[in-house]
């Protein structure tokens, strides 16, 4: 596997991210890990707001885009959906901890920012959790702006937009 260097002298991944039937297996695992994951760092439950369903990421009002490493491992996800003609919200950004610190997410962030003008939307928004703090820094280096909840998920902290068009 040939790779980049990032300013810290870490490896960046080499991935490639496309999209993916959000009911396929791949997607399901990730899903688990992902759940399993926010469980574990601040107790998530999805009864108190925030969850989605795979239809939601269905074109042509959604999309979930998988990453994978350089043995086509699928090693992340992240989905959009459309909230209205203008908004796309994120959702469901994960990526398994072997993958994270070397800019996978980066590129994925990228992606999905992406695919959701390819949907139309000229406005980004998500939520995340303040325990989140990888996640946080990320957003907020990729031009996200803190903003008053959009929705009522009782497990996001933090709010987030982005003008997509700019």
């Amino acid at each position: 596997m040939t790779t980049e260097s990032m300013r810290d002298g870490s490896a960046k991944a080499e991935v490639v991210i496309d999209s993916a039937d959000p009911r396929s297996a791949e997607a399901e695992a990730l899903y688990d890990a992902y759940h399993r994951e926010i469980a574990a760092t601040f107790g998530w439950d999805s009864s108190r707001g925030g969850a989605s369903s795979p239809d939601d990421f269905i074109e042509p009002d959604g999309c979930l885009l998988l990453v994978r490493d350089d043995s086509a491992t699928a090693v992340g996800c992240g989905g959009i959906r459309l909230l209205d003609a203008d908004t796309a919200e994120i959702k469901r950004m994960f990526l398994r901890p072997t993958m994270r610190g070397r800019g996978a997410g980066w590129q994925l962030l990228k992606a999905l920012e992406a695919k959701a003008i390819e949907l139309g939307a000229s406005r980004g928004v998500l939520d995340t959790n303040e325990t989140l703090t990888s996640a946080l820094a990320l957003y907020r280096a990729a031009g996200w702006v803190e903003v008053p909840a959009y929705n009522d998920n009782l497990e996001a902290t933090h709010w987030f937009a982005k003008d997509l068009t700019g």
